[in-house]
């Protein structure tokens, strides 16, 4: 027996097997109460607010028939503990930002981001259209989950630094915090790398503990307060050019449910998709103003240094080739991206760039 295929047990009570393969499936009767831990200290700003909003859109939708527990970062389990808790029974669900659990499976990576990948466009195109999703659900089979996309930030700034980068020398000893194999390509490169989760970052910056951070863009680094430590900002990164949040339920607690409930966590984590990325970007712009108003100081990566991210995040994922299940995810990722580009610069690029010069 593989280690991940045992019996899960969870808060809710076990759903009794079939006693034959013919027999109608069984279903947990009542109501249920459904426990979501998340990779999210309470409070932060838009990722909690897409793990608050699929819960209770959950919850809304069936009419209370499952109600979602919302535990953030630390009240039940810690930030990057849910993906064992869910897979163990300790927790029914999480919601968090995939490329956390690379070191589970590096195909992970593809359903938050990889360095230079999808827009949020692109994600969703191959996602619902291009076999994104049928990758997602056979990672899960491995470890017992069923995931959806669930959020999505955007493309993120390229983070706060101390001094700034004018060459890819300046990078040499630099610790800094960045996740998934976007951080892993910084390391090629000479980086000090911390993969810290999201509470822990602002004490880790203002003690000297970290020379500089990504988190997400202008409302949710504002909000957490980077700013009152350093106020050089690199508002373009390589690493996450549009990366989703998933939400994944533990297996056999998601067989257990009615084929009604199923359709709606689908169906409440593809809104919570929409709504999450649209509410980063109604917000970023007033508050990147705010933090220029501020004192900020906006950069962008030198050529050379892009060129050196290219090089790094090439490398990094060419080491994942071996894994078949990875190989096959990347080659059907990478067609999707150059194929939705083509058309999104074609069509889409022209028209912004005629749009911008009309009216200003």
């Amino acid at each position: 027996m593989d280690r991940r295929s045992f019996i899960r047990t969870s808060a809710l009570g076990g759903t009794a097997a079939a006693a034959s393969t013919l027999a109608a499936p069984v279903y947990a009767q009542g109501n249920r109460t459904l426990t979501m831990v998340t990779t999210w200290p309470r409070g932060f700003a838009g990722v909690h607010d897409a793990a608050q909003h699929v819960a209770d859109s959950i919850t809304a939708m069936t009419d209370g028939q499952l109600t979602v527990d919302l535990k953030a970062a630390g009240e039940l389990v810690g930030a990057f503990e849910v993906f064992d808790a869910v897979t163990a029974g300790q927790a029914d669900m999480y919601h968090g930002a995939d490329y956390y659990f690379i070191g589970q499976h590096p195909g992970y990576g593809f359903y938050a981001s990889v360095p230079f990948g999808m827009t949020a466009q692109e994600l969703a195109n191959w996602y619902y259209h291009e076999g994104g999703q049928d990758f997602h659900d056979e990672l899960g089979q491995i470890f017992g989950l069923k995931s959806f996309l669930a959020g999505n930030t955007g493309a993120q700034a390229g983070g706060w630094f101390r001094k700034e980068i004018k060459s890819v020398e300046d990078l040499q000893g630099l610790k800094f915090r960045m996740p998934g194999q976007g951080g892993q390509a910084l390391t090629k490169l000479g980086v000090s790398v911390q993969n810290l989760p999201g509470g822990e970052i602002y004490q880790a910056l203002s003690t000297g503990a970290i020379d500089g951070t990504e988190w997400i863009g202008p409302w949710s680094d504002q909000s957490a307060g980077f700013q009152e430590i350093t106020k050089i900002y690199y508002t373009a990164g390589f690493h996450e050019a549009g990366p989703g949040l998933s939400l994944a339920t533990n297996r056999e607690v998601f067989e257990s449910l009615t084929p009604a409930q199923q359709k709606i966590i689908e169906v409440a984590s593809a809104e919570a998709h929409q709504w999450n990325l649209s509410l980063f970007l109604a917000k970023n712009s007033r508050a990147l103003e705010q933090l220029r108003s501020a004192g900020v100081q906006t950069y962008t990566f030198p050529d050379d240094v892009w060129d050196a991210f290219g090089s790094a995040s090439n490398e990094v994922l060419q080491e994942s080739m071996g894994d078949d299940l990875f190989k096959r995810i990347y080659d059907s990722y990478t067609e999707s991206m150059k194929s939705s580009s083509s058309w999104i610069q074609t069509s889409e690029g022209t028209y912004r760039a005629q749009r911008d010069r009309i009216l200003g």
